[in-house]
């Protein structure tokens, strides 16, 4: 199972591999580091037992699976405990029949401490001085950059920041104009780009202070690198008033049972539909998606429904015009035909809609008594229809008709239950740097979790293969 992971015939791993999945499953169930997990397989009697050991074994070094995880990483199927398991599922035949999905996301804190707009630069400064021996011949006014620590600054005056402020700018302007066309190594070139990138992401020209001074850009940009340590962490919004920097845990979970199907872990502000939406790729046709409102979007539906699943999905809410009062017209007042390419307002006026995909209804809408609960525009109603605007009205239809709205209460909550198991043990937040090293850690995580499952349901070992009691 893991014979590709050392493709040299000079010699073998001096540690089982049987014992190093073993330790690495334990690791990720328990929530251990690399040393306190074999702190444990040298004192503790379930791991010996779990890892086929003797009680006197002294284990083995903790940079072992350092080492071990980096090769499944690089391997070409790096997931391969995670899909060991997902055999045993699919042996014991717990899910046969079962044909709900849920899918849902959780959001996992960085290991890392985000940084400013001023530590990033100073940061990444020094990084490209100190590796790059042009960089440092590069004169810099802004700082002393060989002092450790924040530059000095009188943070409580604008004015000072704002100079500050401009003379890292124009440090790493005159660093990255220096290096233009000098050729550099790939370590070299991935920070002279990240230099570039935190240069740009967080100041604007000050038109107020003259050329060549800059200041902090009011508001967050989406893709916006929160540190130059772990340059793949995202900030994102939990909600209107609470925010998260990190990763994004997705899974697909049998909602009976609790057997995650799939996972996948992205940065912090990846939407949740399209992810789930691919995750569900390997499964047979025929499944019951249930999920919140995030993965309500159109280009969702339609691909569930090109994989023949059926989307029980909570849709999303109908924008309100707050100029307008509680008895206004929204989207589903308006009759679409979409073959015909026409809409029909609720005064019965009808025309025909744009190749944009806009419906214009402009002096239409003159003297209809109706007006006042449509729009407030002064040039009339226009009905904005998107391309899987069809899949959004149907699904609007079916929630407010009840449509498998008892199945979605019964069971759409219980994926609440395997996110919980997913983040107990401190797995709220990572323990690596960087997607793919995180992702391999979900993985496992998940792994552990299935395994635990199975054993609670009963898993043994028959004469016929695995099975559940």
């Amino acid at each position: 199972m893991f014979e590709d992971l050392f493709p040299s015939k000079r010699g073998r791993p001096s540690v089982p591999a049987d014992v190093i999945a073993t330790v690495m499953v334990l690791q990720a169930l328990e929530g251990r580091s690399d040393r306190e997990a074999i702190d444990a397989l040298r004192t503790d009697l379930r791991w010996k037992v779990a890892a086929g050991l003797a009680l006197d074994h002294e284990g083995f070094h903790p940079t072992v699976l350092t080492l071990w995880r980096n090769k499944l990483r690089a391997s070409e199927s790096p997931e391969r405990i995670f899909d060991a398991v997902r055999a045993v599922v699919a042996e014991t035949g717990v899910l046969a029949g079962k044909t709900r999905r849920a899918l849902d996301s959780t959001l996992l804190d960085d290991a890392v401490a985000t940084q400013d707009t001023v530590t990033q630069l100073v940061s990444m400064i020094r990084r490209v001085r100190k590796a790059v021996p042009a960089a440092a011949t590069v004169e810099v006014s802004g700082h002393d950059y060989d002092s450790p620590g924040k530059p000095a600054c009188a943070w409580d005056d604008p004015a000072a920041r704002d100079e500050l402020i401009t003379g890292l700018v124009n440090d790493a302007l005159a660093i990255l104009n220096a290096l233009d066309g000098i050729d550099l190594d790939d370590d070299q070139r991935q920070l002279v780009a990240l230099l570039a990138l935190v240069a740009g992401q967080d100041v604007e020209p000050d038109p107020e202070r003259g050329e060549g001074t800059w200041r902090i850009v009011r508001g967050v940009a989406s893709e916006r690198v929160i540190s130059t340590v772990d340059p793949e962490s995202r900030h994102m919004h939990k909600s209107r008033s609470s925010y998260r920097d990190g990763y994004k845990a997705h899974v697909v979970v049998e909602p009976d049972t609790g057997i995650i199907t799939n996972c996948d872990l992205t940065p912090a502000n990846e939407g949740d539909g399209p992810v789930g939406a691919r995750l569900l790729e390997g499964e047979d046709p025929g499944l019951d998606v249930l999920a919140d409102s995030a993965y309500g979007s159109g280009p969702v539906r339609a691909a569930l429904a090109a994989n023949d699943h059926t989307a029980v999905i909570k849709p999303w809410p109908l924008g309100r015009n707050p100029n307008l009062g509680d008895d206004q017209f929204h989207r589903d007042d308006f009759l679409v035909d979409h073959a015909a390419r026409t809409v029909t307002c609720p005064a019965g006026i009808t025309i025909s809609i744009h190749a944009s995909g806009n419906a214009t209804f402009g002096a239409r809408c003159r003297g209809c008594p109706s007006r006042h609960r449509c729009t407030s525009a002064a040039k009339g109603k226009t009905v904005k229809l998107t391309d899987h605007d069809e899949w959004l009205v149907t699904a609007r239809a079916n929630w407010r008709a009840g449509t498998h709205l008892a199945d979605y209460r019964q069971h759409r909550p219980m994926v609440e239950r395997t996110i919980a198991w997913l983040v107990a043990n401190g797995h709220r937040r990572v323990r690596f740097r960087g997607v793919q090293r995180n992702r391999l850690g979900l993985s496992h995580r998940a792994a552990a979790l299935n395994l635990r499952r199975l054993l609670n349901l009963g898993l043994h070992h028959a004469p016929t293969g695995w099975a559940i009691t």
